[in-house]
C-alpha cells in the first residue's frame, strides 16, 4: 500500500514539474500584465462605469492571444528579438521613435509600480513609505542584474500565483452575479468622451506594446538555453519549434493571456460591486482603490488587494525594465540578454538599470507618476497600432520567417486584433474632437 502511495506521489510532483517547466514567458508577460498601472485602470472603470466594461476582458482575449503568439513566433523562429526584426519592416527613425516612447512609458510605469507597492505595505504594515521604496527599487534592480534569468523565471513564475488574491478578493464580498453576467453578456456602448477614455485605457493596458518586445525577448533567451543544453544547430531547434516547442508556446501564451484578463474582470467586478454601489466614481491609484475597498468589502478584501499590490508590483518591475533593456539593446545592434553578465552587455544592462533607478527617482520625488497610469495606458493604446501592424507584416513575411510564417488563421485574428486596437484608438478622438 506504501509503494503505490508513494508511486502515484511520485507521479503527481514529476507532472507537476513537467506543468510548470511548460509555462514560461508567455504566463510571466500575462500575469505582469496585471500590475499597479493595470489594477488602477480596472479599478477606475469598475467604480465609474460599476460593470459596464466587464465584457471588453473577453472581448480583448482572443486577440490578445493573437498579437502574444505573433510576438512569441516571431522570437522563437528568428532567434532575435522583436527590434531587431522590427528594423526589417520600418524606417530607422520610426524604430527609435517606437522605442523611444516605450522607454518613457516604462520609466513611468516603473516609478508608478514602485510607489504603489511602497503604499501598499505603508498601509498594511505602518512604517514609512518612503523606506520601502526605497528597497523595493534596490531589490528589485539587484535580482535583475545578479540573477540569471533561468533562475530569476522560477521566481518570476511563481508570483504569477499572487494574482489569484484578486479572484479570492471577489469571492470575499457578495456580488450580483446575474447583473455582472448582464452587463458581461450584452456589451453597452457609449460615445460618452470618458466612457471611450477608459475602453482605450483598457485596450492599452490589456494590449501593451512592452509585453510584445519582453515576450519575444524571452523566447529567444528559452531558444538558447535549450540550445546550450544539445540543441545548437538551428535546423535541430526550427524542427524542435515545429514540434514540441509550437504547443508548448501556445500552451503557455493562451494561459498566461486568459489568467491576465479573467484577473481584470474580478477587479472590474470586485470595485464595481463595493466603490461604484456605493457612490465612489473616482479611483486614481491601485492603492487608493485597496483603501476605499476597507469600509464596504471589509479587511480580508483589503489585505487581498493590497497584497495583490505588492506581488503584481514585485513581478511587473523586472518585465517593464527589461523589456526596455531588449528593446534598446535590439535597436541599436548591443549584445543584450539576462543570461549574461554585466561586463559582456554593459549597454544592456545600463538601460535596465537607468529605467529602473530613474523609476525609483521619480518615485521618490515630489512629481506623481502614479497619476500618468491612466494616460500612459491609453498612450500605450494608441503607439500598440503601428507596432501591430509591423509585427503582422513580419510574422506573415517567408523571407523572415521562412517555412514558419504565421498560419491563416493567426493572420486573421493578428489583423483583426490590430483593426479593433485602430478603431478603439480612432473612436477615441472623434469622441475627443466631438467633446
Amino acid at each position: 500500500m506504501m509503494t503505490t502511495v508513494s508511486t502515484y506521489t511520485g507521479s503527481m510532483i514529476s507532472s507537476a514539474r513537467r506543468l510548470f517547466r511548460m509555462f514560461g514567458p508567455g504566463l510571466v508577460t500575462g500575469a505582469a500584465d496585471d500590475d499597479p498601472s493595470g489594477i488602477a485602470t480596472y479599478s477606475q472603470s469598475g467604480a465609474q462605469f460599476g460593470y459596464a466594461l466587464s465584457w471588453t476582458m473577453f472581448l480583448t482575449t482572443p486577440f490578445m492571444i493573437a498579437i502574444q503568439m505573433v510576438t512569441a513566433r516571431i522570437g522563437a523562429v528568428t532567434g532575435r528579438g522583436l527590434a531587431a526584426n522590427l528594423g526589417k519592416a520600418m524606417p530607422a527613425t520610426a524604430l527609435y521613435a517606437m522605442v523611444g516612447l516605450l522607454l518613457i512609458a516604462n520609466t513611468l510605469n516603473i516609478a508608478a509600480d514602485i510607489a504603489a507597492m511602497g503604499e501598499a505595505l505603508r498601509l498594511v504594515a505602518g512604517g514609512p513609505m518612503l523606506i520601502y521604496v526605497i528597497l523595493f527599487g534596490i531589490g528589485c534592480l539587484a535580482a535583475e542584474i545578479l540573477m540569471p534569468y533561468h533562475s530569476y523565471s522560477k521566481y518570476l513564475k511563481v508570483l504569477t500565483l499572487v494574482l489569484f488574491s484578486y479572484v479570492a478578493a471577489a469571492f470575499s464580498i457578495r456580488i450580483p452575479w446575474g447583473e455582472v453576467l448582464a452587463a458581461t453578456l450584452i456589451p453597452r456602448m457609449s460615445w460618452d468622451y470618458d466612457f471611450m477614455l477608459t475602453l482605450v485605457a483598457i485596450f492599452g493596458t490589456t494590449i501593451s506594446p512592452y509585453m510584445f518586445f519582453w515576450q519575444a525577448s524571452l523566447e529567444v533567451e528559452e531558444r538558447k538555453l535549450r540550445a546550450q543544453s544539445g540543441a545548437s544547430a538551428a535546423s535541430t531547434a526550427r524542427k524542435r519549434l515545429a514540434q514540441r516547442d509550437a504547443a508548448r508556446i501556445r500552451f503557455d501564451t493562451v494561459t498566461g493571456m486568459l489568467y491576465s484578463n479573467l484577473t481584470g474582470f474580478f477587479i472590474i467586478v470586485t470595485t464595481g460591486a463595493t466603490l461604484h454601489a456605493h457612490g465612489i466614481t473616482q479611483i486614481s491609484t491601485a492603492e487608493q482603490a485597496a483603501e476605499a475597498l476597507r469600509p464596504f468589502a471589509g479587511p480580508l478584501t483589503f489585505l487581498l488587494f493590497s497584497l495583490g499590490i505588492i506581488g503584481t508590483g514585485l513581478l511587473a518591475v523586472p518585465v517593464l525594465a527589461g523589456s526596455a533593456g531588449y528593446a534598446v539593446a535590439d535597436s541599436l545592434g548591443w549584445r543584450g540578454s539576462l543570461e549574461m553578465p554585466v561586463r559582456r552587455a554593459p549597454g544592456f544592462y545600463l538601460i535596465l538599470g537607468a529605467a529602473t533607478l530613474a523609476g525609483l527617482i521619480a518615485a521618490l520625488s515630489p512629481f506623481n507618476p502614479i497619476r500618468m497610469l491612466f494616460w500612459s495606458a491609453v498612450v500605450n493604446g494608441v503607439v500598440a497600432v503601428p507596432l501591430m501592424a509591423a509585427m503582422m507584416l513580419i510574422v506573415g513575411n517567408r523571407r523572415i520567417m521562412g517555412a514558419f510564417a504565421a498560419p491563416r488563421l493567426l493572420m486573421i485574428f493578428g489583423w483583426a486584433a490590430t483593426v479593433l486596437m485602430t478603431a478603439v484608438v480612432a473612436a477615441m478622438l472623434i469622441a475627443n474632437l466631438a467633446g
